[in-house]
């Protein structure tokens, strides 16, 4: 896969390195020179007929602007410098961010790529193209083609999802949006039907929402042909908003979990597990809607404006 570096121009001091790095022609022999093979600095400096203390120099400056990367290598008297390229593409966008313009990136994780479940009968997964499984089998929730599920019940426990953490280091969220099609779930359908479904994030409980029922009194906007009536048809949109000041959700506060305490990290996924807790008032149980199933045409949405 190709690897790219993305430059702005609200990156002075970055873009400024970049730029000297690629103001020598030798430089650029250079990049061209690793884009194949890694060499030593003294296998670089015969290459391109240079001196060695030349060679040196080029790389330091090509090293600084993080254009490659040197790992120490054994040699027969001591180590070496072994020289490899970084990135194969270079994006630079002049126009850099307006702040006052706040901008998103938004990761959709299909409601079949759990990492972990704990589910109960009434169970079962079904795809676009029929059930995956057997109904009411809780190990079936661990069948390789769960990845197709365009929904999934239990009438308790939880699913648990891993999301990448999709911004550049120097991108601070402002704010971490959560978005899912839900209802509760009940045997056959039932609108009347309550259940309080607990949202965590990164092992942080940030809050409850409350369905009131398991919906089935009219076909899904986006249901299969193949999927009965008499079933649990569609659910509600719930949106999980965490900022500074707590978390929202449904633009009602839930709780004080703020971004500082799930501690978001670049280099770690994000977990999110949706369920109902065994000591909730209401235990009924959960549904949870893909792009293809219900009435939204969305997976598990994570987003992070910034």
């Amino acid at each position: 896969m190709s690897k790219i570096l993305e430059l702005m121009a609200d990156n002075e001091e970055k873009l400024s390195a970049v730029g000297r790095a690629l103001s020598s022609i030798t430089r650029i022999q250079i990049l061209r020179l690793l884009y194949y093979n890694s060499y030593i600095v003294k296998d670089i400096a015969s290459k391109l007929n240079i001196p060695a203390s030349s060679a040196a120099l080029h790389i330091r400056v090509l090293e600084e602007a993080e254009l490659i990367q040197i790992k120490q290598k054994p040699g027969s008297r001591g180590s070496m410098k072994l020289c490899s390229r970084k990135y194969d593409h270079l994006h630079v966008r002049l126009s850099g961010h307006n702040p006052d313009v706040e901008q998103v990136a938004t990761v959709s994780m299909p409601i079949g790529a759990y990492t972990d479940c704990k589910v109960t009968p009434t169970c079962g997964i079904a795809s676009a193209n029929g059930l995956v499984g057997y109904e009411d089998s809780p190990s079936e929730f661990f069948r390789p083609e769960r990845i197709s599920a365009q929904i999934l019940w239990s009438s308790s426990g939880f699913v648990e999802y891993k999301f990448p953490f999709p911004l550049k280091s120097n991108n601070v969220p402002s704010r971490l949006i959560l978005s899912f099609e839900a209802c509760s779930e009940a045997p056959n359908f039932k609108e009347d039907w309550k259940s309080d479904i607990t949202i965590s994030i990164n092992g942080w409980e940030c809050g409850t929402w409350r369905s009131p029922g398991d919906f089935g009194r009219r076909r899904g906007r986006l249901n299969p042909s193949w999927w009965d009536n008499g079933m649990t048809q569609y659910g509600q949109i719930v949106v999980v908003e965490i900022t500074e000041d707590g978390t929202m959700i449904n633009s009602r506060k839930s709780s004080g979990i703020n971004l500082t305490k799930i501690a978001l990290n670049p280099e770690k996924p994000i977990t999110v597990k949706i369920g109902n807790k065994d000591e909730a008032e209401y235990v009924g149980g959960f549904n949870l809607f893909g792009a293809q199933f219900g009435d939204y045409a969305q997976d598990i949405l994570l987003s992070f404006a910034y």
